[in-house]
């Protein structure tokens, strides 16, 4: 018998079971990853992993580092080190991030292994048994200094889109996001020795995606509609589609990765995107040796995939045409749940500019992991982008978790918990004939559609839905436990108030378990203070009656059970707090470091200087300065509204973009000598007919960005819902003249209030003005109208504003 610390034995697909395979994008090996990515990919993955377990369903969660390719060599260069090194490094890092966030993989292993060269390479000569591989001759960029040809990340120089003329990477600009061919670059340079390389001819393999593509459009059409494809991965799958598959080149000139298997290409590797989807099937090899049990199994195996938006052709293309180029019975990914972009603050999250709260810094606020957890998975960007703000963190914290959650639960176990007399000496009280108390029923009925829609979301991968049903029972119970008024009944109706305090004993229970895929640190605690073990008593299983249970929570914790020792769940999050937090993690982490070096060399400097008694010469004494960091309180100060120059509008023109099918570009009349173009993400909510010769609200007053080639000159402000299923522009009165200043109040009824705690306002208005180039989303059905009242907003950073 083994031990009790020995890893369980590798799960293998069981016949009459629900057998369910999970992973997640595998996040790239180079750097430390931030919350972008953790929800983008492994938190979203591991939640639903959860539920399943909690569900009874066997299924395993299959995850690990992508190490090959460019970057990480680009990565060794700056750190001085081999690409081993490096791949350890992070490897390392990575994995202790996912361990603090609560992540539960049953293998997170790592690309660079033995059973990935071995995978690939038997792909490899299947692909080239079938004739689906190709030779063909490329034209690439070769260093003389370096004697080698550049990978597109080792070559630098200016973007050839003549609206922008930006610093530019061989592979995309990061300004206007054209992906570039290294040649295509304006004055190249080696990224290694800075010398101009010149082009030469180089062999290569191509997969022949073009000669696939009657398969790949079959499995896409059938699946896409049986898997419940989210929305954004149908849409990316149909743009490739739409241009016309190509013949992708699946090797390149470098030394680290998987070697190709070809004499004439031995001096080459598989290109990372060849290989990296390949890492889901050579980690699972690396957790059982019997993985093809799980990947060549389709009749008995669902594959569910998570990830973020621009994965998605390299999952829903790449990677099925390489499997179908097998002519093997393949697992095939049922359903995939791509996620949109979560921004931060007033920018972009930034892995190669260091910018936003990376998962290391998650640990060093003392913010618990179940409160990052809730809040990333209640701000999950299912279906458009959202937006980081810490004081969006505080709200949910204090609002949804301290006092809607944490606020319940702890109000009935301390009042169960109070001594006889007072309440039941931490026994649970029985409760005879509870479902014929009226106000009990109700709220049964309620519970029990909260569990259905519950399980309705997570069964189809909504997961920011299945978040707030599961809340909703919270909200409920706090408001059963105030019409109860069951510190009167204790005294009044003793028998009603032990069926009040059993059954909302019975809700606690059941929060511990729907919860426990968002929030399992939280449920452990719960099920503590319940005095149940979680191994014994978690589960969501119809076999063991769990679901049926919620039409009579009452049923849930037996009578006479004894509870153990309440105490708070959640701590507030102060405004001191989120201004420190918001201070130290501005601008990017290269930043960060310099003036953290800087403030330990003036700490240093300050130390040296106590005690040292300075003769002022009989001049005049200068006036103290403040001390602490280098702002005043007046650079600190917000700024008003009032700053922001937001002006009626006339669009003259409007029309789609030519490369882009969300955007519009408008010609807008805003009282200068010359319309602005201005594009605008409104394609999918707003029709063409109704953006032409209407007034509108126009930002003017920001830094031109360009937006798929076309510069953009300004920003159209609109409003839409939490869910962003409904968009208006934000109108001004009719009889307001082209060219006036606009000044907005952020509710109605409040036009004077100061909105800098209010996150989803102007705030949050003043951090996207520039964030992405489309709509602002002020979260709100109703469109900010005109006001005598001026709202406050946080100091723009960057220069945005002009």
């Amino acid at each position: 018998m083994a031990s009790s610390s020995s890893p369980p034995p590798p799960k293998l697909p069981i016949p009459g079971r629900r057998n369910i395979l999970i992973t997640s994008a595998l996040p790239y090996v180079n750097n430390v990853p931030h919350l972008g990515n953790i929800i983008g990919c492994v938190l979203s993955a591991d939640v639903f992993a959860r539920y399943c377990r909690l569900r009874g369903y066997n299924a395993i969660y299959i995850c690990g580092t992508d190490e090959y390719g460019t970057a990480t060599e680009t990565k060794a260069m700056e750190e001085k080190c081999t690409p081993k090194e490096i791949c350890d490094k992070y490897h390392a890092i990575h994995n202790e991030v996912y361990k603090w966030f609560n992540i539960k993989f049953d293998k997170f292993g790592r690309t660079s292994s033995p059973e990935q060269t071995e995978v690939c390479h038997a792909i490899f000569h299947k692909l080239m048994e079938n004739n689906w591989l190709t030779e063909n001759t490329m034209q690439q960029l070769y260093c003389d200094t370096c004697q080698k040809f550049l990978a597109d990340r080792l070559v630098e120089g200016t973007c050839p889109n003549k609206v922008c003329n930006a610093s530019a990477r061989g592979d995309q600009c990061e300004t206007c996001s054209t992906l570039l061919n290294p040649t295509e670059l304006i004055d190249p340079k080696c990224k290694v020795c800075k010398n101009t390389p010149r082009i030469r001819d180089t062999d290569h393999l191509f997969l022949e995606l073009p000669l696939l593509r009657d398969k790949l459009v079959n499995y896409i059409n059938e699946t896409s509609v049986a898997g419940l494809w989210s929305q954004n991965a149908i849409q990316a799958t149909n743009a490739w589609l739409k241009e016309g598959l190509k013949p992708r080149c699946i090797t390149r000139d470098l030394k680290w990765g998987v070697p190709v298997p070809h004499e004439k290409y031995k001096d080459k590797v598989f290109y990372v995107w060849f290989d990296a989807p390949i890492g889901y099937v050579s980690i699972t090899a690396s957790y059982t040796p019997e993985w093809e049990k799980w990947w060549k199994n389709p009749d008995n195996v669902e594959l569910f995939q998570f990830m973020g938006k621009d994965n998605v052709p390299f999952h829903t293309i790449m990677f099925p045409s390489t499997l179908l180029g097998t002519g093997e019975k393949w697992t095939m990914m049922k359903t995939i749940s791509v996620t949109e972009y979560l921004n931060y603050e007033a920018g972009k999250f930034s892995k190669s500019k260091g910018i936003g709260v990376f998962g290391n810094d998650a640990k060093d606020t003392n913010i618990p992991p179940e409160v990052w957890r809730y809040y990333l998975l209640m701000n999950r960007p299912e279906a458009s982008d959202t937006l980081f703000t810490w004081a969006d963190l505080q709200a949910k914290l204090n609002s949804e978790l301290l006092n809607n959650l944490g606020n319940f639960i702890n109000r009935v176990l301390s009042f169960v918990a109070k001594p006889a007399g007072a309440g039941y000496g931490s026994v649970v009280p029985d409760a005879p004939n509870a479902g014929a108390h009226t106000l009990t029923k109700t709220l049964a009925e309620k519970t029990s559609k909260w569990v259905e829609q519950y399980l309705d979301a997570m069964e189809k991968v909504k997961l920011k839905q299945g978040l707030k049903s599961a809340m909703g029972i919270s909200s409920d119970g706090n408001a059963y436990l105030q019409e109860s008024q069951f510190w009167k009944l204790y005294k009044e109706d003793p028998a009603a108030c032990a069926i009040v305090m059993k059954t909302s004993v019975g809700l606690v229970y059941l929060l511990a378990c729907l919860l426990e895929p968002f929030m399992p640190s939280f449920s452990d605690e719960v099920l503590r203070q319940l005095n149940l073990s979680p191994e014994e008593n978690l589960s969501l299983s119809e076999e063991k009656g769990e679901i049926a249970k919620a039409k009579t929570p009452w049923n849930f914790v037996p009578a006479g059970h004894r509870i153990g020792k309440p105490a708070p769940l959640f701590k507030e999050l102060k405004d001191e707090d989120v201004a420190l937090h918001r201070e130290k993690y501005a601008g990017s982490q290269a930043e960060r470091s310099s003036k953290a070096a800087a403030d330990a060399e003036a700490n240093k400097v300050a130390n040296q200087l106590k005690g040292t008694k300075l003769s002022d010469g009989g001049t005049k004494k200068e006036p103290k300065k403040q001390s602490g960091g280098s702002k005043s309180k007046t650079a600190e100060a917000d700024i008003t509204v009032a700053k922001l120059d937001i002006r009626v509008g006339l669009i003259r023109k409007a029309e789609k973009h030519p490369d882009a099918d969300s955007l519009y570009v408008e010609e807008i009349d805003v009282g200068e000598d010359a319309p602005r173009t201005v594009v605008s993400g409104l394609v999918k909510f707003i029709p063409l007919e109704e953006m032409q010769s209407r007034k509108v609200c126009v930002l003017c007053n920001l830094k031109p960005v360009a937006m798929r080639g076309i510069k953009s000159h300004a920003m159209v402000l609109a409003a839409s819902n939490e869910d962003h299923t409904k968009v208006e522009l934000v109108e001004p009165p009719e009889s307001a003249a082209v060219g006036e200043r606009v000044t907005f109040a952020g509710y109605a009824g409040e036009p004077e209030a100061s909105l800098s705690g209010k996150s989803k306002t102007w705030e949050k208005l003043a951090a996207e003005l520039h964030s992405n180039g489309e709509l602002v989303a002020c979260y709100r059905d109703v469109p900010f109208t005109t006001s005598a009242g001026v709202c406050r907003v946080k100091t723009i950073a960057n220069g945005e504003i002009r």
